[in-house]
C-alpha cells in the first residue's frame, strides 16, 4: 500500500464530514448535496456518488462516545470503503477530511489499508483475485508527513507479521523464523542475532531443548536489537514472544480437527515482537529495546520428551512436566531468564499461551497480568483503548501459585482444570526479577472468519497497542 499527500485531489474522492454543512467544501452540485443529506437523514453512514469517471463517497462521523471508540467506528468505515473501492476494481483513493476530527483521515485510512491486506502467495490465481486497490492520498489539510509516515510504518508492520503467522510449517520452520527477522532487521534498521541448537544446547535452555526433543528439526533463538545514539530508557525494554512455529501437543496430542488445524498461528507471538521491532526500527523511537524469540515446534516424534520428566531449566528451576501441551511456557521461561542479563527496565511477553484465555475472552480481548507498576499498567490499557487491542488485566495472587508446586521437582507445567490463564502467568512469574507483563494472545491471534479491518487467519494483534505506548513512553 502506497500513501502520499496530494494537493489536488482527482480520481476517487472520499470526503470526511461530521456536520452537514461541511458539504458545502465538497464539489458536489446542488442536486447531489441535497441526496447526500437526505441520505444522513436516513442514518446512513456511508453515501457514494458515480460520477462515471470516478466515484464520490462522503463519509459521516458518528461523533458520540468516548474518542477511542469514534476512532474504531472510522477504522470500520475505513474498512468498508475497501470493500467498496475493490469491488469497483479501483486502484486509488483520495482522502479528504472536513470534519471536525483532526485525525479522522488516519484513522479511515489505518482501517481501510489494514482491511486491504491479503496473503496470497499460495494462491495459483493469486492475480485474479488480488485487490486492486494500491494507493492512497490525502489532501494537506488531512494528515501531517510524521502521522503519514506513522501510519505507513505501522501498517507495514502489522502486515508482515501477519504474512509471518499465516506461514505453514512447510515453510516457516525455526530456522525460517530466524532467516525472516533478519531480513526484517535488515530492512527496519536493528540488529539481528539467531544462536543455533549447538548454542541452546550449550547455554543448557532446558525448556527449549525439552520441546524439540521430539523434532528432527532444529531450535533457534533470535535475539534483536534496536539501540539508537540516544535513548531515553535507563536500561532496555525487553520484548519477548513465543515462537512455537507448530504445536502438536507433543505427545499430549490434541484432538483434531478444529485444534491442530490452526497450530501453525502458535507463533504469533514471535510475529507480533519482530513486528514492533521492526515499527521501532523504522521510526527510529529514541529507546534502547531487545527482543528475543524462542522458536522450535512441539512434536511427538524421535525423543519427545513425556509426561513425568523432569527438565531442568535455563535458571537452574526443576520443572516436572505432565502435560507436553503446555510447551509455550517451558521455551518462554528460558527466554524470560536470559531477559535478567539485560537488568531491563520492562519486559513484556508475548503469547499464544492457553486455551483458558481464548474461552474466556474469545477474539475480542487479550489478557494480562504482571508486576509492572500501575502507572505501567494503566498506559498500556490507554494504549489499548486508543488502538482498539483492548487488554484485560488478571490477578497474580498466592494461591494460584500454589497450583504448581510440584512434588518432585519446583514446579510442574500445568496447574488444575482451572485458573489455567493465570497458572501459566505463575509459571513465568517464577523466572522474572523484574517489572513485566504477560499478553495471553491465544483467542485475537488468529481469525477463522474476517472482521471489518482483521483478516481471516493472521491478525498480529498487539502490534498497534504497544506500538502506541512505546511511541508515547517517558510522556
Amino acid at each position: 500500500m502506497f500513501f502520499k499527500i496530494q494537493k489536488a485531489p482527482k480520481g476517487n474522492l472520499a470526503y470526511l464530514i461530521d456536520q452537514t454543512t461541511q458539504l458545502d467544501e465538497t464539489d458536489l452540485d446542488k442536486s447531489e448535496k441535497a441526496y447526500i443529506a437526505q441520505q444522513l437523514k436516513n442514518e446512513a453512514k456511508m453515501c457514494s456518488i458515480n460520477r462515471y469517471t470516478h466515484q464520490i463517497y462522503i463519509l459521516f462521523i458518528d461523533t458520540k462516545g468516548a474518542e477511542w471508540l469514534i476512532a474504531e467506528k472510522m477504522r470500520k468505515q475505513g474498512a468498508a470503503l475497501c470493500g467498496s473501492l475493490n469491488q469497483l476494481k479501483a486502484t486509488e483513493v483520495h482522502i479528504s477530511n472536513l470534519s471536525t476530527q483532526k485525525r479522522a483521515a488516519y484513522f479511515l485510512a489505518e482501517g481501510l489499508s489494514l482491511a486491504n491486506y491479503q496473503f496470497l502467495k499460495y494462491k495459483s490465481n493469486a492475480k485474479k483475485i488480488a485487490h486492486s486497490l494500491n494507493d492512497i492520498f490525502f489532501t494537506n489539510q488531512s494528515i501531517t508527513v510524521k502521522e503519514l509516515n506513522e501510519l505507513q510504518t505501522i501498517v507495514a508492520a502489522v502486515c508482515k507479521a501477519r504474512d509471518l503467522i499465516n506461514e505453514p510449517l512447510q515453510y516457516l520452520t525455526a530456522e525460517q523464523l530466524g532467516k525472516d527477522i533478519q531480513a526484517l532487521g535488515k530492512e527496519g534498521g536493528f540488529k539481528v542475532q539467531v544462536l543455533g541448537k549447538a548454542k541452546i544446547e550449550q547455554m543448557k535452555m532446558g525448556g527449549i531443548m525439552a520441546v524439540n526433543s521430539g523434532s528432527i528439526l532444529p531450535p533457534t533463538f533470535s535475539i534483536m536489537e534496536h539501540r539508537p545514539q540516544k535513548f531515553i530508557n535507563k536500561a532496555p525494554i525487553v520484548l519477548v514472544g513465543k515462537g512455537i512455529v507448530y504445536d502438536t501437543g507433543g505427545l499430549s496430542l490434541k484432538p483434531t480437527p478444529n485444534s491442530m488445524d490452526r497450530m501453525k498461528s502458535d507463533m504469533s507471538g514471535a510475529a507480533v515482537v519482530a513486528g514492533i521491532m521492526y515499527a521501532v526500527g523504522m521510526l527510529d523511537l529514541p529507546l534502547h529495546i531487545i527482543g528475543l524469540v524462542p522458536a522450535t515446534e512441539n512434536r511427538p516424534g524421535e525423543n519427545a520428551y513425556v509426561p513425568g520428566d523432569v527438565i531442568t531449566m535455563y535458571d537452574g528451576t526443576t520443572v516436572e512436566v505432565l502435560n507436553t501441551d503446555a510447551e509455550g511456557r517451558l521455551v518462554l521461561a528460558d527466554a524470560l531468564h536470559y531477559a535478567k542479563k539485560y537488568r531491563p527496565e520492562l519486559v513484556f511477553d508475548f503469547a499464544t499461551l492457553t486455551g483458558a484465555a481464548a474461552n474466556a475472552f474469545g477474539d475480542v480481548a487479550m489478557c494480562t497480568m504482571g508486576t509492572a507498576n500501575e502507572h505501567t499498567k494503566q498506559k498500556i490499557q490507554s494504549s489499548g483503548f486508543a488502538q482498539f487491542e483492548k487488554v484485560i488485566e488478571l490477578p497474580l495472587w498466592d494461591e494460584y501459585g500454589q497450583m504448581i508446586k510440584s512434588d518432585i521437582a519446583d514446579l510442574k507445567n500445568i496447574g488444575g482444570p482451572t485458573g489455567g490463564a493465570i497458572t501459566a502467568g505463575k509459571f513465568l512469574e517464577h523466572f522474572t526479577d523484574y517489572p513485566w507483563m504477560h499478553f495471553d494472545i491465544a483467542g485475537v491471534s488468529h481469525h477463522i472468519s474476517g472482521k471489518d479491518y482483521r483478516p481471516t487467519g493472521g491478525v498480529a494483534m498487539g502490534i498497534r497497542m504497544m506500538v502506541d505506548f512505546l511511541m508515547n513512553y517517558g510522556k
